[in-house]
C-alpha cells in the first residue's frame, strides 16, 4: 500500500530500518530459501546449549520462504529528528523562527552539502524536473546512501510515478536505493509498479511471493502459494515455492490429525511429551524434528513419516540422521539410536555406520544424558585415537580410557589417569591390574 509522510518520517526515526549499502545482497532469496538453509544449520540446533531440544528447534521463526559511509544514516537520522515531523521533507526541519531560511540561494551541490552534515535545509525551491535531477545527481556523486534517499523521498512525493520510473531506469545507483527503501517501508504496490516498468519479471514474482507473510490463515495462505508456483521464477527458486507449498499442505494436515490425538488423550507420546506449538508454518527442519519426536514409527506412506519427508523433500542422509538422532536421544529411546547407526551386508554382518561421524553422536548422547554404557559403546567407535582418549577421558568412560592407554601401552597417561578416578574404585583396581600385567611392553 502507499505510504504517508508519516510513514517516510518513521523510517528515519524507527531503528528498525536499516541503511542500504552498496554490498547489501537482496535478501528475499533467503527468505525463500529458508527451509533448504534450516536444513543446513542442523549443526547449530543440535549444538544449542539450552537443555530442551524439542523447544529450542526454531519454533518460533519464519517458514520458506557501492559503499554508504559509515555512521552516515545516523547523522541524518539526528537532523531529522531535531527537526519539526511535518517538515523533514522536503523542508528537512527548520523548527520555526530558528533562524531566517537562507535555502534559497543554495545551489544543488550547496543543498547536498549540508544534508551530509546532517543539517536542516529545504529542498522546496527545486521545482524544475531539471533541478530535481540535478539535486539527485549531486546526492548520488556524494556516495551517501542516506542523502540519495532523503532525495529520493522527495522526488517520489513531487514527480509522477511515471516520471520518477524513467528517470531511474538510466540511473542505476539512485534506482537501487529507491527499491531498498520501498522493500524497508514495504509500498509493496509502488514497488510492483516499478518492477512492471522495467519489465524485471523474477522480481516482480518475488515481490507477489512475499505477499504470503500478510497471510495469517493457512489455508489461504497455502491457496496462495499455489498461484506463487507458476511464476517467472528461476528454477532453482521455483523448486523452492514447490518445497514451500508442498510443506505446508503438509503440515495443515499433520496438525489437524495430531490436534485432534491430543484432545482425546488417548496417545502416550502426547499425553508423556505435549506438544511446545503448532507445526505450521514451522521450517523443514523443524518439521522433520516434529515428526521424528511423534511420528517415528510411521509407515512411509503416511504424510507425517519423517521417512516420507526426507523422500519428498531430498534430505542428505547426514542432515536426516543429525535431526532423527537428536529426537530420539531426547525420548532417551536408546534402541531407536541404536538401529539409526546399525546396518546390514549382502552377508547379513551388521556393522555401526555414522555419516555424521561418531564424535558428533557421542556428543549428543551425552547431552541427552545417555548412560555411560551406551557412551562407551560409541565412543570405541571412534576412529582417531587422539579424539577417542579425549572424548572419553571428558565424559568418564573409564573403561575406554584404560583400554586405549593398555593398547598404546602409554604406561605415562595411565599412570596420569590414575590420579583421576576414585580411590578404591573399580577403575582404580583395573588400572593396577594393567600396569603391573607382565605380558605388556611398555613404550615408556
Amino acid at each position: 500500500m502507499n505510504r504517508t509522510k508519516g510513514d517516510e518520517e518513521e523510517y528515519w526515526n524507527s531503528s528498525k530500518f536499516k541503511a542500504f549499502t552498496f554490498d547489501d545482497e537482496d535478501d528475499e532469496l533467503s527468505q525463500l530459501k529458508e527451509s533448504k538453509r534450516a536444513v543446513n544449520s542442523l549443526r547449530d540446533f543440535v549444538d544449542d546449549d539450552d537443555d530442551d531440544d524439542l523447544e529450542r528447534v526454531s519454533w518460533s521463526g519464519e517458514p520458506v520462504g557501492r559503499r554508504t559511509r559509515p555512521g552516515s544514516f545516523q547523522s541524518l537520522s539526528d537532523a531529522l529528528s531535531d527537526a519539526p515531523a511535518k517538515s523533514y521533507a522536503p523542508e528537512l526541519g527548520r523548527p520555526k523562527g530558528e533562524y531566517r531560511d537562507y535555502s534559497n540561494d543554495w545551489s544543488p551541490s550547496d543543498t547536498v552539502r549540508r544534508l551530509r552534515k546532517g543539517k536542516v535545509c529545504s529542498l522546496e525551491r527545486f521545482r524544475s524536473l531539471q533541478d530535481k535531477l540535478q539535486l539527485l545527481e549531486e546526492a548520488v556523486s556524494m556516495h551517501d546512501g542516506n542523502v540519495i534517499t532523503a532525495v529520493l523521498i522527495f522526488l517520489k512525493r513531487t514527480l509522477s510515478k511515471e516520471i520518477l520510473f524513467r528517470e531511474l531506469e538510466v540511473r542505476q545507483v539512485a534506482l537501487r536505493h529507491l527499491i531498498h527503501f520501498l522493500k524497508e517501508i514495504g509500498d509493496q504496490k509502488l514497488l510492483l509498479d516499478l518492477f512492471r516498468f522495467l519489465d524485471r519479471t523474477e522480481e516482480l514474482a518475488l515481490s507477489h511471493y512475499r505477499e504470503h507473510l500478510n497471510i495469517q490463515d493457512p489455508e489461504k495462505r497455502k491457496e496462495f502459494l499455489k498461484t506463487c508456483i507458476g511464476l517467472p521464477f528461476s528454477a532453482e527458486d521455483s523448486a523452492h515455492i514447490q518445497d514451500h507449498y508442498t510443506l505446508l499442505e503438509r503440515q495443515i494436515i499433520i496438525e489437524a490429525n495430531d490436534r485432534h490425538l491430543e484432545s482425546a488423550g488417548q496417545t502416550e507420546i502426547f499425553r508423556k511429551h505435549p506438544r511446545k506449538a503448532s507445526i505450521l508454518n514451522m521450517p523443514l527442519v523443524t518439521t522433520l524434528f516434529y515428526s521424528c519426536f511423534y511420528h517415528y514409527t510411521e509407515a512411509e506412506g503416511t504424510f507425517s513419516s519423517p521417512v516420507n519427508l526426507k523422500k519428498t523433500f531430498k534430505i542428505p542422509d547426514k542432515q536426516y540422521v543429525l535431526t532423527a538422532l537428536a529426537a530420539r536421544a531426547k525420548l532417551r529411546a536408546w534402541h531407536d539410536v541404536d538401529a539409526l547407526f546399525t546396518t546390514k551386508n549382502w552377508l547379513g554382518y551388521t556393522k555401526k555406520r555414522a555419516p555424521i561421524g561418531f564424535h558428533r553422536v557421542v556428543e549428543i548422547l551425552h547431552k541427552n544424558s545417555a548412560p555411560v554404557q551406551i557412551l562407551q559403546e560409541y565412543v570405541n567407535l571412534v576412529e582417531d585415537v587422539d579424539t577417542k582418549l579425549n572424548l572419553a577421558t571428558k565424559f568418564k568412560c573409564h573403561d575406554v580410557v584404560i583400554d586405549t592407554c593398555r593398547d598404546l601401552k602409554d604406561r605415562q597417561q595411565l599412570l596420569a589417569y590414575r590420579s583421576k578416578v576414585d580411590k578404591g574404585s573399580a577403575e582404580e583396581e583395573k588400572i593396577d591390574a594393567v600396569l603391573n600385567s607382565s605380558q605388556i611392553r611398555w613404550k615408556n
